[in-house]
């Protein structure tokens, strides 16, 4: 793999972490849908992440697409990925993965119009308001959701880890140019298990 002088430093992680978890929904987790895919792996190393977080007591945020029945609120996204057709209120396919097992009185659900989860939304003022200063971003997809995230949680300030085994994408070699790019340039691509041992031990990054 390529590498560039001045390029893929590590930015770290600071004293304050929360786990994000970009549209880990059933309409990208079941396959059975045009927009799904199996991350079985990917959602097993996740839950490993919000054991660690909740016995922590490190905040837990989730994320979710959806949109109104008339598609408005989906500007010129919904042309360019008709599939997320599926993605209209009150479907099913806008839950949750169950096997998170989000607790609903204290893991706020996000609900996004377009890639980055800052954007257009409430993130980054419940972020403020819980001190955060490095987010953990998992979920799916690396090349679309989870990379417009990193990138947008890196200019609202934050430090970035992106475990490389809680994200996935329906491209492997999307998957492995987008992880690239982001430890080139906005975040520190990690293993979960340098992630879990800075959740349970506070061991630096």
């Amino acid at each position: 793999m390529e590498r560039f002088e001045g390029f893929g430093s590590s930015s770290g992680a600071g004293k304050r972490p929360c786990i994000l978890v970009v549209d880990f929904i059933k309409g990208f987790t079941d396959p059975g849908c045009q927009l799904g895919s199996d991350y079985t792996k990917e959602l097993a190393n996740t839950k490993l992440l919000l054991d660690a977080a909740r016995k922590q007591q490190i905040p837990v945020l989730f994320t979710t697409v959806m949109y109104e029945p008339h598609f408005r609120d989906a500007g010129h996204f919904i042309q360019k990925v008709p599939a997320l057709r599926v993605l209209t209120e009150g479907s099913e396919w806008t839950k949750l993965d169950p096997r998170l097992e989000r607790r609903e009185d204290a893991e706020p659900l996000i609900v996004k119009k377009f890639a980055s989860a800052f954007f257009g939304t409430h993130l980054h003022s419940i972020l403020t308001s819980e001190g955060v200063d490095t987010v953990i971003v998992t979920g799916c997809t690396t090349s679309g959701c989870v990379r417009a995230t990193a990138v947008d949680a890196l200019q609202h300030g934050y430090r970035v880890l992106v475990p490389e085994q809680c994200v996935g994408d329906r491209s492997q070699s999307a998957h492995r140019a987008n992880l690239y790019d982001m430890q080139t340039k906005y975040a520190d691509v990690v293993s979960v298990e340098r992630v879990l041992d800075y959740l349970n031990e506070g061991t630096p990054l």
